[in-house]
């Protein structure tokens, strides 16, 4: 399955690590081609990168692209900012990408409890796999 691997860029390592385990599990995993200068920067780092990469370099549509010939994503939701399992704007959108694009959606952990947005993904049905990579078929 060609599988990409969203989530905020804070956790670039950990989308890196997803998509190497998601590689060994035999799927053709992938991630955004413009994370390799987040790796090893710290959060405010990787937050001036962020915006720069979003108002410099189409950030959100060289993503888009990549997911044309896609099967499915996973959302890497960790905690950020005190939210469990953070979903935030652009990855949100990724998924609405995904959806009209009838891939599926696989969550690694549960919806956030974020008011403003929690039904929009509860309305795309996302699996859950609570970290169980094997789930992904």
């Amino acid at each position: 399955m060609r599988i990409g691997v969203v989530g905020s860029m804070q956790y670039t390592e950990k989308m890196i690590e997803l998509r190497d385990n998601l590689n060994k599990l035999g799927h053709d995993a992938y991630i955004t081609t413009l994370s390799k200068p987040f790796v090893g920067k710290t959060d405010e780092e990787k937050e001036v990168i962020k915006l720069h990469h979003k108002n410099n370099m189409e950030a959100i549509r060289e993503f888009w692209n990549l997911m044309q010939d896609g099967d499915a994503i996973l959302v890497a939701n960790y905690e950020k900012n005190g939210i469990e399992n953070y979903i935030g704007g652009n990855t949100l959108m990724e998924i609405g990408f995904a959806h009209v694009l009838n891939q599926k959606i696989y969550l690694l952990n549960p919806i956030p409890e974020i008011n403003f947005y929690k039904t929009e993904i509860e309305a795309v049905k996302p699996i859950i796999i609570n970290g169980n990579l094997s789930l992904i078929q």
